[in-house]
């Protein structure tokens, strides 16, 4: 048996390297007690970051003990971007070493931050003693921060040429004698220190993936086929480690799935105090679809309003209205609200710091909850959920339907931009196997469009004023580098279906009811907003009804698409005479005109072919067996019957193979009268329902009219399809 007492080290920008490397692979010997020293600094922070917490986490897994040095000392290192700095980490690490008398202990020192153990310290122990040398450091692939020592280095067969001093290790007295030469600052290089003494001959002593065993994960250095005990990232690598710890030790496998997901709740259901207050940022940047429906649903969070404070906004005029109408009727039932509109000519960079500053500045806020209105938060409990999980920084997994997007990205090429990373398609499709379902947490390194933050993080590691301003960055891009650079990580969920990200790049304004013309850029959401609750039901559970013979009824649009259609005609306003004198069709001639808008009129004629295609044909196929139809029409158009303009149709053939019939309002409400008599079965449909359409055959066997409107307007919807 043998003891493993570790001392970590926490460092303000650690280097980063994956630690199985020739000249560094942990291959140890089983000794009587294994020492790791790792020094705790921090640089105006605190010191349990994200990162602290996973290396802690991995130690716990595999048993070691975790002593940590330098905990509550300023970090005086400097910045780890660019040298001089570290050297405190040798003043720590050397002050350790002189309690240490035994020269059988050995020592580990590496970083903690970009740290993770993928085994334990047997296996540690036993590669150490294969390596065959008193002392091994890490390797890397490029010299820091001297380039100049390059040719100083010995040349290798294999591996990496260059030292890393974020880990190393060795026994206790020489690694004793390697520091005794150390008299430097707290703000010199550890590695240029260590470097020289690497080059100096008398004193001289990613290529990794995920390899899923039985109830195991392990990090497999492909390069060199070894499986490393210890996993550091540096540098560039730093991206990588965070991918493989969402993985090591054990944190997700095909057996088992997420193995922490469920550690660290905050639960609130049953909570005996109130709910803890949430900020929510809402920022309309360009124009964007549906959005009354994204409104609707900020409505039906469920969530209590009073715990509850809004920041809106928009820089788009063309949304004002959406906005005023939605805070003129609900604005009292939140505990607050604060609007910036585009009259105030803030830019989307600023908006974003103040919505943030008005969680910081409110001791009250404990979550500040951001959120793009191209967002459709189809899960009402999104609010609560993120929250339980616990984390200072997480993201509901959103997509675009049918596609591969998501509201993250896996990895970052090397400019920083977006590169898919092993496990994206895993995540997205919420797979990893055909049999394992991948869901979980996923700490990645860009996330956009929604996302909650607590309070305390950004009075303390994101607390800076500019976290969305960059030169060369997009505002998004710019918010991740700085929450990475800050050790903060950002968890995307994927263990509930949230919602979608609409597609706004087509999205045109120069309608009354813009949404109408999604129906090839947001289907999705298009069908929910337009499409009738009840429509599924007529193919798969017959809901059709025929009231005279050969003719159907079927539920088609909801009450919003037939109002939004009459009031886009009416905001058009270009009603034809009812002669038959008529220079829209060919021959410019109406045997049995009416007072109507063609929908090539409004420029809905594409989109009206796509409905009719989608959401028509499937039922003629089926009402009418052996009749294959593509939906093709000449005539589609609104009309409109008055009393005292053209109350009725006399009786008349339609030029089609079939015709569709949709009611647009509502009998004994909209209008009096009205309906369709088909004169060859003398069969009358005279109470229309609203959104459904009659289907009948056009030409041959239905003659028919249309029946007086007495009162009030009528509105009805009508296709000659295939004529």
């Amino acid at each position: 048996m043998f003891t493993v007492t570790y001392t970590a080290l926490q460092e303000n920008k650690a280097q980063c390297i994956a630690y199985d490397r020739r000249r560094f692979s942990l291959d140890l010997v089983l000794i009587s007690f294994l020492l790791c020293l790792e020094i705790l600094s921090d640089p105006h922070r605190r010191a349990e970051t994200d990162g602290f917490r996973r290396f802690l986490r991995s130690a716990k897994h595999f048993n070691y003990t975790i002593r940590v040095l330098g905990k509550g000392e300023t970090w005086k290192g400097g910045d780890y971007m660019s040298p001089p700095g570290g050297g405190q980490k040798v003043r720590l690490l050397k002050s350790a070493l002189e309690d240490i008398q035994e020269e059988n202990k050995v020592i580990l020192f590496v970083d903690s931050y970009d740290v993770i153990f993928s085994s334990g310290p047997k296996e540690l122990l036993k590669k150490f003693q294969q390596a065959k040398h008193r002392v091994v450091f890490s390797a890397e692939t490029l010299i820091w921060p001297d380039r100049h020592l390059e040719d100083k280095h010995p040349h290798v067969r294999e591996g990496k040429r260059f030292l890393g001093a974020g880990g190393f290790i060795g026994y206790a007295p020489n690694l004793k004698q390697m520091l005794s030469d150390w008299s430097g600052a707290d703000s010199d290089s550890d590695q240029l220190f260590f470097t020289k003494i690497y080059i100096n001959p008398e004193k001289r002593v990613n290529e990794v993936m995920l390899k899923f065993e039985d109830g195991r994960v392990r990090a497999r250095n492909v390069l060199y086929d070894t499986l490393p005990v210890i996993v550091h990232g540096n540098g560039p690598t730093k991206l990588q480690i965070n991918y493989l710890g969402n993985y090591i030790p054990n944190l997700w496998m095909f057996e088992t799935g997420c193995t922490i997901c469920n550690e660290d709740l905050r639960p609130l259901s049953g909570l005996q105090s109130e709910y803890p207050v949430v900020v929510i940022g809402i920022f309309i940047q360009q124009p964007t679809p549906f959005v009354t429906v994204f409104f609707e649903r900020l409505l039906n969070l469920k969530y209590p309003k009073n715990r509850l404070r809004l920041f809106i906004y928009n820089q788009e005029y063309h949304h004002e209205p959406h906005v005023r109408t939605f805070l003129e009727y609900h604005e009292s039932e939140y505990q607050g609200v604060k609007l910036i509109g585009p009259e105030e000519d803030i830019d989307p960079e600023t908006s974003r710091d103040i919505g943030f500053d008005m969680c910081r500045e409110d001791i009250d806020c404990v979550y500040f909850f951001s959120i793009d209105v191209d967002v459709v938060l189809k899960n009402r409990d999104t609010l609560r959920i993120l929250i339980e999980l616990n984390k200072p920084f997480i993201a509901p997994m959103m997509s675009k339907p049918g596609r591969l997007w998501t509201n993250f990205w896996g990895a970052l090429s090397a400019d920083g931009y977006y590169a898919r990373s092993e496990d994206y398609v895993d995540i997205v499709q919420g797979r990893r196997r055909v049999e394992c379902i991948s869901l979980g947490l996923w700490n990645v390194p860009y996330v956009s469009n929604i996302f909650l933050i607590k309070a305390d993080t950004l009075r303390t590691d994101l607390k800076d004023p500019d976290l969305f301003e960059s030169e060369t960055l997009d505002a998004d891009m710019a918010f991740c580098s700085k929450v990475r650079d800050k050790g903060v990580f950002m968890f995307v969920t994927n263990m509930h279906t949230f919602g979608r990200v609409l597609s706004t790049e087509n999205y045109q304004t120069n309608h009354l009811h813009n949404d109408l013309w999604q129906i090839f850029e947001n289907p999705v959401e298009w069908e929910e907003r337009y499409i009738h609750e009840n429509y599924s039901k007529v193919l798969k559970d017959g809901l059709i009804e025929m009231p005279c013979p050969d003719v159907y009824w079927f539920p088609v649009f909801t009450d919003v698409a037939c109002k939004h259609l009459i009031e886009e005609m009416e905001h058009f306003g270009q009603w034809s005479g009812g002669g038959n004198v008529d220079k829209r069709i060919q021959g410019g001639y109406e045997n049995v005109p009416t007072i109507d808008i063609h929908m090539n009129q409004v420029g809905y004629d594409k989109e009206w072919h796509k409905f009719l295609l989608d959401y028509v044909a499937p039922v003629t196929e089926k009402m009418y067996p052996g009749y294959f139809t593509r939906a093709q029409f000449d005539l589609a158009f609104v009309v409109r019957y008055k009393p005292d303009e053209q109350p009725a149709l006399s009786p008349h053939h339609d030029a089609s193979t079939f015709t569709i019939n949709i009611a647009l309002n509502q009998v004994g409400v909209d209008y009096q009268g009205g309906g369709c008599r088909f004169l060859r079965y003398n069969c009358s449909v005279t109470a229309p329902r609203r959104g459904w359409a009659l289907m009948h055959p056009g030409r041959l066997t239905h003659y028919h009219e249309g029946l007086p409107t007495v009162e009030g307007v009528r509105y009805i919807s009508v296709s000659f399809v295939d004529p």
